[in-house]
């Protein structure tokens, strides 16, 4: 177990731009919209916690449940596909009229720490000491953290016109990732 700093660098940007904090703002002020308020703590910490326990325990978890990284990869593109789809058309497929807060599901789970994430840890898994990415998961979790926090700051400073851009912008992206997570995964399915 050796420290790097250029690996922790290299797996944080990874990260980064899975988890795509920045561009989840617009699905984020739209869920503080709907639910009220969003617990900026709790969801940072239940998403930090799913990812740490799935980088070392993901792979038996799926084996033990019977399920391939593919496959979890393929379902979880199409958790995105539909969110993308709410942000472009202006529609609502996901419903929870139960729950009176956003935090948990879907911000730490499946916004944060998806199938995107997840298969991205296990594939980092493979190529980077442990210590290196648990240190790149706590500081995308600061981030995490800290945008959820301002969220309503950013809704202001960019307005309701600049919120509705981005938010078509930024579904474009995750539709293009979901897409990108489904293709480089369904070949796997028949293998």
């Amino acid at each position: 177990m050796e420290l790097d700093f250029k690996e922790i660098a290299t797996v944080g940007m990874v990260l980064f731009a899975v988890i795509d904090i920045v561009g989840t703002v617009p699905i984020i002020v739209n869920l503080r919209s709907r639910h009220g308020h969003i617990e900026s703590e709790k969801a940072s910490l239940v998403a930090g916690f799913i990812m740490i326990i799935f980088l070392f325990i993901g792979e038996e978890l799926l084996k033990l449940i019977g399920i391939d990284v593919h496959s979890f990869a393929v379902a979880g593109s199409f958790v995105l596909f539909f969110l993308a789809l709410e942000m472009i058309l202006g529609i609502r497929i996901y419903r929870d009229e139960e729950t009176s807060s956003a935090s948990i599901v879907p911000i730490a789970f499946p916004l944060i720490a998806g199938a995107g994430t997840m298969t991205t840890l296990l594939s980092l898994k493979a190529q980077y000491q442990t210590v290196n990415i648990l240190i790149a998961i706590v500081l995308n979790i600061i981030v995490v953290y800290l945008v959820l926090k301002s969220s309503s700051k950013i809704e202001k400073m960019l307005g309701k016109n600049g919120l509705g851009v981005i938010r078509k912008a930024f579904g474009v992206v995750l539709l293009a990732i979901a897409v990108k997570l489904f293709a480089g995964n369904v070949k796997g399915l028949f293998l």
